[in-house]
């Protein structure tokens, strides 16, 4: 396996304030492992802004992988590969916080629930103490397609693992990656909220090429998420369409993305706090095989810090601080 890279969160300004927490299980010398998550602030933060990329760690254990019938091809397909370059570079750019995940989505899915469980690549299988879905109630079906809180297959490529997974490391998952990075982000967006009145999270993934609609002349290469509405304030989601179409960029609303856990749980708009996922186009910013850095990558990146700029402007007047909305301009 290649040495793994350097958090990429580790390129930003000295200046910005870093804390490392969570823990990925079986990584270090230490019984502490290595960090799942880093959060970086700058001293003044100059927008009411956080950006969280969930599905771009690259921090695998080597007995992780070593368990991967193909431990290539997970990484690339399971990754939103090196799209926490992008959010490092609009951090950068923005005076934004930052939250990057180091634990792969190999590991643990950060956008998933922590009871989205695919029991049946669990050692014994579901425990008896856990309870049986209600009548009437289905099983998540992410779970049983094998995208759960633990990938279990990839579509057209199979199992992606040998053997099953103890109930105890699953424990050790849940509580080392999933449990303190949606704290970590909840803290730091509940601080954002209370300082300006108003949040807004930024979800940042990446996708496939996607096909254009029937009638559209080109596909998206940004689609926005905000679950159909329940998850960002709408003046938010109108702004950032426009913003997109007025520069030329192809965007689709909610489809096929609509977002996931991580927006369920954090965006509460009534609340003050807004979350919008954004997913990525591959080929806008990765090279032919989505594997390294694309010319493109400057570019999207400089789309996307105005677009978070805009944002956090509206933002600001959303949360009623309107002086601060002008330094955010």
């Amino acid at each position: 396996m290649a040495p793994l890279s350097p958090p990429q969160s580790d390129l930003l300004p000295r200046l910005r304030a870093s804390v490392s927490g969570g823990v990925v299980p079986g990584l270090g010398e230490g019984a502490e492992g290595a960090p799942a998550f880093t959060l970086t602030t700058p001293p003044r933060l100059a927008l009411p802004v956080l950006i969280a990329v969930p599905h771009a760690g690259r921090a695998y254990p080597p007995q992780v992988t070593a368990r991967m019938r193909d431990a290539a091809l997970a990484q690339l397909r399971l990754e939103d590969r090196l799209v926490d370059r992008l959010g490092v570079a609009i951090a950068r750019e923005t005076g934004a916080a930052l939250l990057v995940a180091h634990a792969p989505r190999a590991l643990l899915d950060l956008n998933r629930a922590e009871d989205d469980i695919d029991w049946d690549m669990i050692e014994g299988g579901k425990p008896a103490e856990i309870a049986a879905p209600a009548p009437g109630q289905r099983s998540n079906a992410r779970a049983r397609s094998g995208l759960g809180l633990v990938p279990r297959r990839l579509p057209g490529s199979g199992e992606i693992w040998r053997g099953r997974l103890s109930v105890g490391e699953l424990a050790a998952r849940i509580e080392g990656i999933h449990r303190a990075y949606h704290t970590a982000l909840a803290d730091a967006l509940e601080r954002i909220r209370a300082q300006w009145g108003a949040a807004l999270l930024i979800d940042l993934h990446s996708m496939p090429p996607l096909r254009a609609a029937e009638g559209e002349a080109r596909a998206p290469m940004f689609v926005l998420g905000d679950r159909f509405g329940a998850a960002c304030d709408n003046r938010l989601m109108g702004r950032a369409l426009a913003h997109l179409e007025a520069r030329g960029a192809a965007a689709a609303h909610n489809r096929p993305y609509s977002g996931g856990y991580v927006l369920d749980r954090h965006g509460a708009p009534r609340a003050g706090r807004n979350a919008m996922q954004i997913e990525v186009c591959r080929s806008a910013y990765l090279d032919r095989q989505f594997a390294q850095p694309g010319p493109g990558l400057p570019a999207v990146a400089a789309l996307l810090a105005t677009l978070v700029r805009e944002l956090g402007a509206e933002t600001a007047l959303l949360g009623g601080a309107e002086s601060q909305r002008q330094a955010a301009e």
